[in-house]
């Protein structure tokens, strides 16, 4: 720990400030190495990883950032650090393969961004801790289970996906949800018995998506 923070979590601070930093300052860097779909399919596959240190903007950065710092220490905590960054690593690929299967016809789709990331830490930290309560800094009075919020969070990812709300990776979100919760049950498989309502309930909206799917509706 440096000052409270854990360095698993600077280390990750620091590569996607300094990343970041680079691709605002430098816009062929910031084109070369974001999340495309035509350079991808041309064989450029380093963007899938390389997208999830870029950034659209300050705040973009910040936010994902901050949610990183609330749920990093709940699994290092729980799987040790080596583990930690490989569900970081696996999910931030989830998300880009979920968006490369979902956009795959868009040759011009681009995103950046850790969300995907980011999102596959906070489900892991959800099932390695199921007593977890979360509460909005807007409505700092109420709280909510964690798994309740990631219910809620990939069943709004797969309508954003449907949707195509914003100028926002849903499906990167989705990705890395989907990576985070299988790595864990990998690394744990006896949470499927000692969480068996927890893993069931996050299951839900990923076996929504695949239903949609294969029903195209």
């Amino acid at each position: 720990m440096i000052n409270g923070i854990s360095v698993p979590l600077l280390v990750l601070i620091a590569a996607n400030v300094l990343v970041s930093k680079k691709g605002f300052d430098d816009g062929n860097f910031f084109e070369r190495y974001k999340f495309q779909i035509g350079p991808i399919r041309s064989g450029e596959y380093f963007r899938m990883f390389s997208s999830g240190f870029l950034h659209v903007d300050r705040m973009h950065l910040f936010f994902n950032m901050f949610t990183l710092y609330f749920f990093t220490d709940i699994v290092v905590q729980r799987l040790g650090t080596p583990n930690f960054f490989i569900v970081y690593v696996v999910s931030l690929l989830g998300g880009s393969l979920l968006s490369l299967a979902m956009h795959q016809k868009e040759y011009y789709y681009s995103a950046v961004g850790a969300s995907g990331a980011v999102t596959g830490v906070l489900y892991a930290a959800v099932i390695l801790y199921p007593e977890m309560k979360l509460q909005f800094l807007f409505l700092p009075f109420i709280k909510i289970p964690g798994y309740i919020f990631g219910i809620g969070y990939l069943l709004y990812s797969i309508y954003g996906m449907r949707q195509k709300l914003g100028n926002i990776s849903h499906s990167a979100h989705f990705g890395g949800a989907i990576a985070g919760y299988a790595t864990v049950l990998l690394m744990r498989p006896y949470l499927l018995y000692t969480n068996t309502f927890l893993v069931v309930a996050l299951a839900v909206p990923i076996v929504l998506l695949w239903i949609m799917e294969r029903n195209k509706k």
